[in-house]
């Protein structure tokens, strides 16, 4: 993918040069930033489909920099931090965060995690590249409600469109595509996260809370995405055939 462009944010010379060369030859194009400002620089002049940032950053550091591209896009994040405590993981994933790698780490993983993000990222990319690519789930799938455009990834309910971040719009298609289907955390981290090793049941759970307090009317005893105790999540809807 020549024209994939990715923003690489991190104070750490040697880690930028790192990634920056092997998505290189992946024929990614890389652009680095040094520092937070940097990279909200970059990304207000510029498109990316997939920004990799560093926690921990001189000055604005990587959640504040989240916190911005989350105001204005859903392009896919993997956060990179030399911290590994559950709290670090948790605060990323709440401002939006796609992905998730302590450091130190594999360039190799690091280059698995960027690919399976743009695998499912594809029909949210911004390059023209991504933006040409044909999905063959052009359907719109209606509950009492609820609306889901599968090919246009929006989301609307009661007519007002939901903001939804890429990993929420992917999580809510996998269960909306399985409706009354019970899935364990595992079974959606596999097939949302397109990952084998789950970490910790945190990373499903925030995206599930997030999930629910954006989309159901009380979250707090939701309609759509509901807990199967001891099991799981599955999503229960009537469909709207109108």
């Amino acid at each position: 993918m020549k024209n994939v462009r990715i923003l690489v944010a991190d104070d750490d010379k040697e880690i930028r040069d790192l990634v920056k060369i092997y998505l290189e030859r992946e024929w990614y194009r890389v652009d680095t930033a040094v520092d937070g400002e940097e990279a909200i620089a970059y990304f207000e002049r510029s498109r990316y489909d997939l920004v990799i940032l560093d926690l921990m950053m001189p000055g604005v550091d990587g959640i504040e920099v989240c916190r911005v591209i989350r105001n204005r896009s859903n392009v896919p994040v993997l956060m990179l931090t030399a911290k590994d405590h559950e709290a670090d993981k948790i605060v990323g994933l709440n401002i939006g965060a796609d992905d998730y790698m302590t450091k130190p780490f594999s360039i190799h993983e690091v280059i698995a995690r960027v690919k399976a993000l743009m695998r499912r990222f594809l029909v949210l990319g911004s390059s023209s590249e991504l933006d040409s690519v044909h999905r063959a789930e052009p359907n719109i799938v209606k509950f009492k409600g609820l609306i889901m455009d599968l090919q246009k990834y929006t989301v609307t309910r009661d007519g007002e469109e939901i903001p939804l971040t890429g990993k929420e719009l992917q999580l809510l298609k996998f269960l909306v595509s399985h409706p009354e289907q019970v899935f364990t955390k595992t079974q959606l981290f596999r097939n949302v996260w397109d990952s084998d090793y789950l970490e910790d049941d945190n990373t499903v759970m925030v995206h599930i809370r997030k999930l629910r307090k954006k989309i159901e009317r009380d979250p707090s005893n939701p309609q759509w995405i509901q807990t199967v105790w001891g099991i799981g999540y599955k999503f229960v809807g009537e469909k709207d055939e109108t």
